[in-house]
């Protein structure tokens, strides 16, 4: 396949805005990133994928994340480039590219929000909106330097954006800095948090061991800083039990629901999918219902372990287990060890930040906390310490 030049954040089929009234609100002069799962009214939303782009008509009203930022007083900036039908971690598209990573040139951004994160990063954009299923707010965020929500699961609305499987998509947000994602969060989030407090810290070793060395040293002294505040536990978070195999139930799931929701779609217009995605797209229009009573089941034993663990405590660990791979380089081997990172809050639904942690070798390495359903802005507050 002939290597793509490497494109800015921005997808080139949008090049203005529709005007649209100014307004007041705690976000009025912040400037938006949007990824191009969202609809935003009057333009086209591509999902990354050439064929998605030419069989939609442009959106007639904002996605609802969209419409209460903007009605905060955020003025989009473009639409972002987005991994294919956002079914990629490491955010690759065969047909337009993926950004550079601006704060680790050379390297990829991640995630398939990966335009948005690059937006942020490279300060062409304040607010970066992306989603998350699998990772994809928070791996970008790690490799960027930046700070990356994945929201509690029911607080924030999916309406207007294309789904990879909405049992696990949420909405989620992109800063570089702590205070603004802050504002961004409570403009963002419904319902009202859960106040319980946080009593402790839990940092599993097993989870842990994911990561590579490197970055495990790396991210000790910000373990450090959090744990001279509250109590740590470092044991596994499994034991001696058989952990349950959230990865494989993550896939099951997100095939199923990919194919119950554009499986009509796939089979009428015959879209070309690149590497990766294809052969996701192809296992997930034969996933049977045994496995996925298979994988809800893998997916109960977690939730209830986590119900368990995160009562009144925050659960610490890297946020992926390396920096950001080289452009060009073999990612296979980072899918298990991110999604064994990733996956528990993303079957579960949990809050998730990914906070700047360190550099190893000059890369950005981010740590990421886990809350309980509703604790994201307990989550923002435990973050003030590593600010």
């Amino acid at each position: 396949m002939t290597e793509l030049p490497i494109p800015g954040p921005y997808v080139p089929w949008v090049t203005e805005i529709p005007p649209r009234p100014e307004t007041g609100g705690p976000l009025r002069g912040v400037r938006l990133a949007v990824k191009d799962l969202f609809d935003v009214a009057g333009l086209p939303t591509g999902a990354g994928n050439p064929t998605w782009l030419a069989t939609h008509p442009p959106a007639t009203r904002d996605a609802a994340a969209v419409a209460v930022l903007t009605g905060a007083g955020a003025h989009i900036v473009g639409k972002t480039h987005t991994g294919e039908m956002a079914y990629s971690l490491f955010g690759t598209n065969a047909h337009y590219g993926a950004p550079d990573n601006p704060a680790a040139p050379g390297h990829i951004t991640g995630g398939s929000s990966n335009g948005t994160a690059a937006a942020v990063a490279e300060g062409s954009a304040d607010l970066g909106l992306g989603t998350d299923t699998g990772g994809s707010v928070r791996i970008p965020a790690g490799w960027c330097g930046l700070y990356g929500l994945r929201p509690s699961h029911s607080r924030v609305s999916r309406s207007g954006v294309v789904p990879l499987c909405g049992s696990f998509d949420v909405p989620g947000l992109l800063t570089r800095d702590l205070p603004l994602l802050r504002t961004a969060t409570g403009v963002l989030l419904t319902g009202g948090p859960d106040t319980t407090p946080i009593r402790g810290l839990v940092a599993p070793a097993d989870l842990w061991e994911l990561a590579e060395p490197a970055v495990r040293q790396a991210l000790q002294p910000a373990l450090e800083r959090l744990a001279a505040t509250l109590p740590c536990d470092e044991k596994p978070l499994w034991g001696s039990a058989p952990a349950p195999d959230y990865r494989f139930a993550y896939a099951v799931r997100t095939g199923w629901e990919f194919w119950q929701r554009h499986g009509e779609w796939v089979q009428r217009h015959e879209p070309v999918f690149g590497p990766g995605v294809g052969e996701r797209v192809r296992a997930a229009s034969g996933r049977t219902h045994p496995e996925l009573i298979a994988a809800d089941r893998e997916i109960t034993a977690v939730r209830t372990a986590m119900a368990q663990l995160l009562d009144g405590a925050v659960l610490v660990i890297p946020t992926a287990p390396a920096p950001a791979p080289a452009r060009g380089a073999d990612t296979g081997p980072l899918r298990a060890p991110i999604l064994g990172l990733t996956g528990i809050s993303s079957v579960v639904g949990l809050p998730s930040l990914s906070v700047p942690g360190a550099t190893v070798g000059g890369l950005p390495v981010g740590l990421c906390l886990v809350g309980a359903p509703g604790t994201d802005e307990s989550l923002l507050d435990l973050a003030e310490v590593l600010r």
